[in-house]
């Protein structure tokens, strides 16, 4: 959602009371709908919203840079969003270990037993919004804001980093996790559509595989973002080469991610309109202070 924010600077630029009212509209909408994919809850996405827009409207003149802005923005709406008090009642509380997450034996054996998988029956068959949705409302809270504004708001690692206060190496490990966890949901739903057994005598095989699949598991995230050191690259791609499971698997978590990219956003309810327009009378009134101050 940042091509809104930064299409609201520009609107905010012109001044005019039709461009001010449209930029807010713009900044309603990203607000609300990073906040759906919190918090996962309507009421509690709308009181983010008036909140979050409320305490801006002083700030709004301010921001000629639309990162700036972006930052901001979502670093109040997140903060917002985590002392909400209705808590998803699936979401644990622990952290997330590599380890969990990784695929045994039986699952990339039925990968592989179900031939290459393609990424847009994968979207399908996993009910796109309403699966990703609810994959997404199980992710611990720390885990879920990292994927949500990297990969579902279009925001950088750094500013992901800006806004949540951690460290590079922590977001990406973060993100990492938080995308394998969404795709081993998504695959519990597609599996189960296509149904297929293993193919016989497949097992004796790939036996010894899985074991040292597991190195190169780690480094996939920063793979599929371009972000590998060319060595590591090339001995990952030397890897999946040969190995047909692995394949498989890094095709199901590039699906995870398209589908989180490609995700649309919630509108903000039509009930908005009135809470646009007092912002636009004070976002008016405050520009006036700031012209005579001037």
């Amino acid at each position: 959602m940042r091509a809104e924010i930064e299409r609201a600077v520009e609107l905010l630029r012109e001044g005019d009371d039709a461009s001010v009212e449209r930029a807010l509209a713009l900044l309603q909408n990203t607000v609300f709908s990073f906040s759906m994919r919190v918090c996962g809850q309507r009421e509690d996405a709308e009181d983010t919203m008036q909140e979050v827009l409320l305490k801006s409207v002083p700030h709004l003149p301010k921001f000629d840079s639309p990162k700036a802005l972006v930052v901001w923005l979502y670093k109040v709406a997140k903060n917002r969003c985590l002392m909400n008090r209705r808590r998803s009642k699936f979401a644990p509380q622990h952290e997330l270990s590599l380890e969990e997450l990784m695929p045994d034996r039986k699952e990339l054996e039925q990968l592989t037993a179900n031939g290459r998988v393609n990424p847009e029956s994968f979207a399908m068959r996993s009910e796109q919004a309403s699966r990703l949705r609810e994959a997404v409302q199980k992710l611990p809270p720390q885990y879920r804001i990292v994927l949500v504004l990297r990969d579902m708001e279009g925001l950088t690692d750094d500013e992901v980093g800006e806004i949540t206060g951690l460290r590079a190496g922590t977001v990406r490990v973060r993100l990492h996790r938080a995308r394998l966890f969404v795709r081993k949901e998504l695959m519990r739903t597609w599996t189960a559509g296509i149904g297929k057994k293993v193919r016989p005598g497949r097992h004796r095989e790939h036996e010894s595989r899985p074991a040292r699949c597991k190195a190169m598991f780690a480094e996939l995230s920063d793979y599929l973002d371009e972000q590998l050191d060319d060595s590591l690259c090339e001995e990952l791609e030397r890897h999946m080469n040969g190995c047909e499971p692995c394949q498989a698997f890094v095709a199901t978590l590039e699906a995870t991610i398209e589908q989180c990219r490609n995700s649309a956003g919630v509108s903000a309810p039509p009930k908005t309109t009135k809470l646009r327009e007092e912002l636009l009378k004070e976002y008016q009134r405050l520009n006036v202070v700031l012209r005579a101050n001037s």
